[in-house]
């Protein structure tokens, strides 16, 4: 019998797997549902789990070993309250990082979330768009078909000629002004998946257009890990998908809480940007 060893920052919490909650396939509306229908019809598996520390031992862990990596990468932008600015200067820092460490040629980034407490949100100077808070149920954010349409989505013409290379969606995640102690993000080790019965698609539905995100069955092999204080100068590059089935394909992820996080830190906020990543011009 193999007796697990847990560091002193090795978190006990819970996690929110899938639970179907009708016979239907698993859907999920973005904006508002049609009348009299329900926004989802997921609910929560709700699971302990050990999220393991990875602090002094990040290379122990790849993109495309566990499909998720940590960096450290200062970023000139520091409060992330003008979109015109995070466009013009954030995502240049985006682009390098991901020539840099996903060895990427070609780097189409697509969208951009910013996470706050809802208690912060009154503190930011510009906030127009919506008010988004920590996912807490775990997830990923692109099926494999999804992203190929990304693919045609977004480059058009030149789609049929990319996806005929090797082409990935990386989701580059920052905290934003102070080090995370409440809701860090947990990432699983793809190694211990069975993506055939872990992995649940789901219709994620826009009021113009359709897509599809993973939900994930509980699987007691599961292996997660975080970083235990992850600073506003480290970023975690956390892989969506990939063409390569040779590789780490994709990494689910969670927020989680941590009772052992001191109850006076400030609250998270983060920075997630999105982008096709392709192995040719």
């Amino acid at each position: 019998m193999t007796i697990e060893v847990h560091t002193p920052r090795d978190v006990r919490t819970t996690l929110n797997y899938f639970k179907p909650l009708t016979d239907e396939p698993p859907y999920n509306y973005v904006d508002e549902p049609p009348a009299g229908i329900p926004r989802t019809n997921v609910g929560s598996d709700i699971r302990p789990v050990v999220i393991h520390d990875v602090r002094g031992k990040e290379d122990t862990v790849g993109l495309d070993i566990t499909g998720f990596q940590f960096v450290k990468y200062p970023s000139t932008e520091k409060l992330f309250e003008d979109e015109e600015q995070i466009r013009k200067v954030y995502y240049p820092e985006i682009e390098e990082i991901l020539r840099k460490y996903a060895a990427a040629k070609r780097v189409f980034i697509f969208d951009h979330t910013i996470r706050r407490h809802a208690t912060q949100y009154d503190k930011v100077t510009s906030s127009n768009g919506p008010r988004r808070g920590p996912v807490q149920r775990v997830h990923v954010d692109q099926t494999f078909t999804a992203a190929e349409e990304r693919v045609r989505l977004h480059l058009g013409d030149e789609a049929e000629r990319l996806l005929k290379g090797r082409y990935r969606i990386i989701n580059v995640w920052r905290p934003i002004e102070n080090p995370v102690a409440h809701n860090p993000l947990a990432v699983a080790d793809y190694r211990s998946l069975d993506p055939e019965r872990d992995l649940v698609p789901t219709r994620h539905i826009y009021a113009t257009r359709e897509g599809s995100t993973f939900a994930v069955r509980h699987n007691p092999s599961h292996k997660w890990h975080y970083l235990s204080d992850q600073t506003p100068d480290e970023v975690t590059l956390i892989k969506c998908a990939d063409s390569d089935v040779d590789k780490a394909r994709l990494t689910p992820h969670s927020a989680f809480e941590d009772e052992t996080s001191p109850k006076d830190a400030p609250q998270r906020q983060s920075i997630e940007v999105r982008a096709l990543v392709f192995d040719i011009e």
